[in-house]
C-alpha cells in the first residue's frame, strides 16, 4: 500500500536547524539512537501505572482509535523521554503542536512524522533512509534525542531548548504553545490511594472507645 503523505504547515513556520557538532557529540548520539529499544516504561507503583495508561489513552482515542496501537504509542512516549530524562507530558503537548498524533505528516520544509523530525538528521546521525522517520518508534526516538541534545546545549533551559526545536531561538511563540497544549491537554499527577487501615490498628480504635 503506497504511503500517504499529509502536509502540515508547521507551528510557526520554521524547523529545526542544521549546526556543526563536535565528533564526540555525533558520536555520543549515534550510541544513544543505536542502543536497543526496549520499551518498559518505569512507573512508581502498579498503581500509577495503570492510572496514567488509562488515563493517556482516554486523552489520545480521538486522534489514534486503534487500541493496540494507542498503547503501542503511549508506551514508546514514555520509555523514550525517561531514556532522555525528559518528562514525557512535554512529549506528548510537542507532538500535538507538531503533528497532532499523524506519523505520516510532512511539513512544508520537510520535517517528518509525529515529532516533525528534519531529514539532515539521519545523515547526521544513522546514515540511513530519511523514510525510516515515518515509523512512530524511531521518530519519536530521534525527536526525544534531538530534544535532550538543545537541552544539554542550553544547559537545561526548557524554553530555548523548544525553541532550537522549532527553528525560532530566542521567541517564545512555539514554547508557549507547547505549554499550552500541555496545561489544556497532557498535565498529569498521580496521587497514590490512601493505604489501608491495619485492622490491629482498628482494634486499638474500638478499645480506645470502650
Amino acid at each position: 500500500m503506497a504511503l500517504v503523505l499529509m502536509m502540515v504547515v508547521a507551528p510557526a513556520s520554521a524547523s529545526q536547524q542544521y549546526e556543526p557538532m563536535a565528533d564526540h557529540v555525533r558520536l555520543a548520539l549515534r550510541t544513544a539512537l543505536s542502543a536497543p529499544a526496549a520499551p518498559r516504561p518505569i512507573f512508581e507503583s502498579v498503581g500509577h501505572r495503570i492510572d496514567w495508561m488509562a488515563k493517556m489513552s482516554r486523552r489520545l482515542a480521538r486522534r489514534v482509535p486503534d487500541f493496540s496501537e494507542r498503547t503501542e504509542l503511549i508506551k514508546t512516549i514514555r520509555y523514550e523521554a525517561q531514556r532522555v530524562g525528559i518528562d514525557p507530558q512535554i512529549i506528548f503537548s510537542l507532538i500535538e503542536v507538531e503533528s497532532n498524533f499523524r506519523a505520516d505528516a510532512v511539513s512544508h520544509a520537510g520535517a517528518i512524522g509525529l515529532m516533525q523530525v528534519m531529514p539532515f538528521w539521519t545523515d547526521v546521525l544513522s546514515k540511513g533512509s530519511s523514510r525510516e522517520l515515518f515509523e512512530p518508534r524511531v521518530n519519536i526516538r530521534y525527536g526525544c534525542l534531538i530534544l535532550r541534545h538543545y537541552l544539554d546545549i542550553e544547559k537545561g533551559n526548557l524554553d530555548r531548548a523548544l525553541g532550537r526545536y522549532n527553528g525560532s531561538l530566542g521567541k517564545m511563540t512555539y514554547p508557549n504553545l507547547v505549554y499550552d497544549r500541555l496545561d489544556r491537554n497532557w498535565g498529569y499527577r498521580y496521587a497514590e490511594p490512601p493505604k489501608p487501615v491495619p485492622r490491629t490498628a482498628l482494634n486499638d480504635i474500638d478499645v480506645k472507645k470502650r
